[in-house]
Order: structure tokens, then C-alpha cells, then sequence
């Protein structure tokens, strides 16, 4: 069975990220400083690659949280992921 975790750590977040290619990007509509994405592969067209250090800013701005997976279930490793509100 797979699992998700969230966390607010942005070291566990930069490092998740990296080690499938992420790249911090930004849809720059809605919310402060846009809607935050981790762009992995071809560069989608309306994803504006920025810095870890704005992504965090925005991040931290909007007091969110990072929910993502690990592994699949059936052992892969997995590139989910989901920007949600601090409870």
C-alpha cells in the first residue's frame, strides 16, 4: 500500500523534488506570487521556472504545505505531489 506525507520542511521538499528532476515553477495567476508547481521533464508552456528561494518565499507567504508520495504501491517511485493549506 502507498502512503503520502505532508511536510513544511523546505530542505525534505528541494530534496524530494530534485531527486526526480522537479524543478520549482510558478503559474503566475492567483494566490501571492502565483500558483506553485514542481515541473518535472519538458517545460509545460504557461510553468514559469523560478529559484528555490522564490518558491519557498511564495511557499511560505501563502502558509502552505506539501502532501506527496514516496513509492507506488507497487514499489516505483512516485512523482506525486500537492501544494495544500497548514492546518
Amino acid at each position: 500500500m502507498s502512503s503520502s506525507e505532508t511536510t513544511t520542511d523546505h530542505k525534505k521538499i528541494q530534496t524530494w523534488a530534485e531527486k526526480r528532476d522537479g524543478k520549482p515553477a510558478v503559474i503566475r495567476s492567483g494566490g501571492k506570487g502565483g500558483v506553485l508547481r514542481i515541473d518535472f521533464g519538458e517545460k509545460e508552456e504557461e510553468f514559469d521556472e523560478i529559484g528555490w528561494d522564490e518558491f519557498f518565499k511564495i511557499f511560505d507567504e501563502n502558509k502552505l504545505a506539501f502532501l506527496y508520495q514516496d513509492k507506488t504501491k507497487d514499489g516505483k517511485t512516485s512523482r506525486f505531489n500537492k501544494f495544500v493549506e497548514r492546518s
